[in-house]
């Protein structure tokens, strides 16, 4: 009985922790649909007829697709960036470490936890004085270096996991050291790799900081297009919820047919 209880107790609070995380997208959705006024109706509305005007607006008041290319561009062009740099330097910290590897890989890991906004003030005169404001380029690059830690630490992980004995094995064969790394470890950490990928692609996606200040509506992210949506006079709660639909939906898709390898990349070297 004890154990019967114990399950049912378990799958409500599963369930209610489940729709807790989801209410907040849920109500977003909603509210895209409703008019302005229904959507600051008190108590709120949960029956109503639902419109497309408030996407309709968004489509009128603002290029969505130059805010979409421009946050592709930037999340694709810092993965692949960050890959291209993470790969070797955790490839020689995982295979060839020295004493101070292990500080190393905390200290690059350490500079996450430093406020984004204690950088803004360098980082904003450095993209003034090179005359790359409002540009794509130095939102690739910030992007890059704020996933940079993150991508050589999941790398390490996935590298640590391959066995040593099939290096020294493929050593014996005479190897060289990129036959090794083409043949043997790339094949074997591919998975580490994509989803390496996959996660960063998403957390550059949704940079909301560093988009919302180095770029204006050149080239501005779709982060930038949400915020549009606050202005002195208050604040558009349904176009505002339209514009963060159509912000989310790409990136809610690519993480739903991609979570297999997102959770595979969240728990390298748990168990081991």
């Amino acid at each position: 009985m004890a154990t019967i209880f114990f399950i049912f107790a378990r799958t409500v609070l599963a369930w209610g922790a489940a729709l807790l995380l989801f209410f907040p997208l849920g109500w977003l959705f909603l509210t895209a649909f409703k008019t302005e006024l229904q959507a600051i109706a008190v108590p709120p509305l949960f029956l109503f007829e639902p419109t497309l005007e408030n996407f309709g607006e968004v489509q009128r008041r603002s290029d969505y697709l130059l805010y979409a290319r421009n946050s592709l561009v930037t999340s694709v062009g810092s993965t692949l960036i960050g890959l291209a740099i993470a790969v070797p330097a955790a490839y020689s910290m995982a295979f060839f470490r020295t004493r101070r590897t292990r500080d190393i890989l905390m200290w690059m890991l350490s500079t996450k936890m430093m406020p984004a906004v204690g950088a803004l003030l360098p980082v904003y005169v450095l993209a003034q004085t090179a005359g790359l404001l409002d540009s794509l380029t130095v939102l690739t690059v910030v992007f890059t270096l704020s996933n940079l830690p993150i991508m050589v630490w999941m790398l390490y992980s996935a590298f640590k996991d391959i066995p040593g004995e099939i290096l020294e094995a493929a050593r014996m064969d005479g190897a060289t050291l990129w036959g090794e790394f083409r043949h043997v470890v790339m094949p074997l950490s591919l998975g580490g790799i994509a989803s390496t990928g996959l996660l960063c692609l998403v957390l550059s996606w949704n940079e909301a900081f560093w988009a919302l200040n180095l770029s204006s509506a050149k080239a501005g992210t779709l982060a930038t297009l949400i915020a549009s949506y606050s202005s002195p006079e208050g604040l558009f709660w349904a176009k505002l919820s339209a514009a963060s639909l159509l912000a989310i939906a790409p990136i809610v898709v690519f993480g739903w047919f991609s979570q297999k390898q997102l959770v595979q990349g969240l728990t390298f070297g748990a168990v081991k």
